[in-house]
């Protein structure tokens, strides 16, 4: 059985949750707390750092000279270039499938839409 003074926010105990909003502008105002571009940017802005920090790390740890060979080519470089020239270049054909990827999709949607009209 419901008590007839209770309010669907009241959750019957604990601390009061505040004053319900009274208009449908106050309900509908975002939060101010929540995210923004600009924080996503920052934060951003902070792993990049983080990671350019990393990355002079191992580039400084790295410097001894490797012999590289790839389809005749022959030559000297440092080893910490010879492996972030090969994870760029892993990069890069990964993002190179995912893009393939996500246009196949978007044409697969794009046609069921059409076909639907």
């Amino acid at each position: 059985m419901t008590d007839p003074t209770t309010t669907p926010r009241d959750t019957g105990g604990g601390a009061d949750p505040g004053p319900m909003p009274t208009s449908s502008t106050e309900a509908d105002r975002p939060d101010p707390l929540r995210g923004s571009r600009t924080s996503g940017l920052w934060l951003g802005v902070v792993a990049l750092g983080l990671v350019l920090i990393l990355l002079i790390v191992f580039i400084a740890q790295n410097t001894q000279d490797v012999t590289v060979s790839y389809f005749g080519w022959e030559g000297q470089t440092p080893l910490a270039v010879a492996l972030l020239v090969a994870a760029t270049a892993g990069l890069l054909l990964a993002a190179i499938a995912a893009t393939l990827r996500m246009w196949q999709v978007r044409r697969r949607v794009h046609r069921g839409r059409s076909a639907r009209r």
